[in-house]
């Protein structure tokens, strides 16, 4: 029977480290692995594993402000590295906003980890408690399989997903650099990418992005054209003039003055236009004169 790595939490990658120490030594200070300690924010550094390359600033400002009246709730997690040095294994959004709080120390839970299973639980961490994006998710999947030897298998085995889903989640990152760009700025979703991934022309799959972002094809869409089906598209509506009294006294004023059909149309967001018609060069030379621009 599987066990779910996932569900279990970082315990389950954690229990079987044999180099944690527990106890302090008589008469040391020092923190210890398996404790809960005040660390300087100077003795730490961040997690190569990241899996997480984008941190919203806004949303860290607010947790910088959240921090400076209350205080960090959760303790992030390091792993110790040497006397006084320390590498973040899960907390990063806290570390960087106590950062910004201008904290000095932070509460730390200290433990011993392995290259191995500092990816390993980084990746977890953040599926547990992180909307990564798809293509984050992507390349930490590769970076499991590439650099801890994974088979597909046994990842999905140890991040408790079915294989079907790390496939699917592999397979963006064959897509063309614009369209994971896409993915990842939330152009676009994780169906409709899934659906461009069957077209195999990769000028086509780039077409049918811009198509997309144009004309907000659906999922249902873009299956049906990779399926080779045509798609009618809702044609866009046309915004109606609106045209205040106000408006039409200036327009009877122009006609006026002009001695020429004058036309103004305006949009519900305020834009509009003013266009002004004439018969023969002299009436053209009589508008110019009243912008003086002749």
């Amino acid at each position: 029977m599987k066990k779910s790595a996932l569900g279990r939490g970082l315990g389950a990658l954690l229990e079987n480290s044999k180099t944690d120490i527990t106890t302090k030594q008589h008469g040391s200070s020092a923190p210890v692995a398996n404790t809960v300690s005040a660390l300087k924010i100077s003795q730490i550094e961040t997690n190569p594993f990241q899996p997480r390359t984008h941190f919203d600033a806004d949303a860290l400002k607010e947790l910088s402000q959240s921090i400076k009246e209350h205080g960090i709730i959760q303790p992030i997690t390091v792993r110790k590295m040497g006397y006084d040095n320390y590498q973040l294994i899960s907390g990063e959004r806290r570390f960087r906003a106590s950062q910004l709080a201008g904290l000095k120390e932070v509460p730390a839970y200290i433990r011993i980890a392995n290259d191995q299973t500092m990816l390993e639980m980084a990746l977890v961490e953040n599926i547990q408690r992180e909307d990564l994006d798809a293509i984050e998710i992507a390349i930490s999947y590769k970076r499991l399989i590439d650099e801890c030897n994974l088979t597909q298998e046994g990842l999905a085995d140890k991040v408790a997903k079915q294989r079907s889903t790390i496939t699917n989640y592999l397979r963006l990152l064959k897509l063309p650099a614009e369209i994971q760009k896409g993915i990842r700025d939330k152009q676009v979703s994780m169906g409709h990418a899934r659906a461009l991934i069957n077209i195999e022309d990769s000028d086509l799959q780039l077409a049918l992005f811009a198509k997309i972002l144009e004309e907000n094809l659906s999922v249902r869409d873009i299956e049906s054209i990779a399926r080779g089906e045509k798609v009618k598209t809702q044609p866009k509506h046309k915004v109606k003039s609106v045209v205040t009294l106000e408006d039409k006294k200036i327009i009877e004023k122009l006609n006026k003055v002009l001695a020429n059909p004058v036309i103004l149309k305006r949009r519900r967001d305020g834009s509009g236009a003013v266009t002004l018609s004439f018969k023969n060069d002299s009436q053209f030379e009589k508008i110019l004169s009243y912008f003086e621009i002749y």
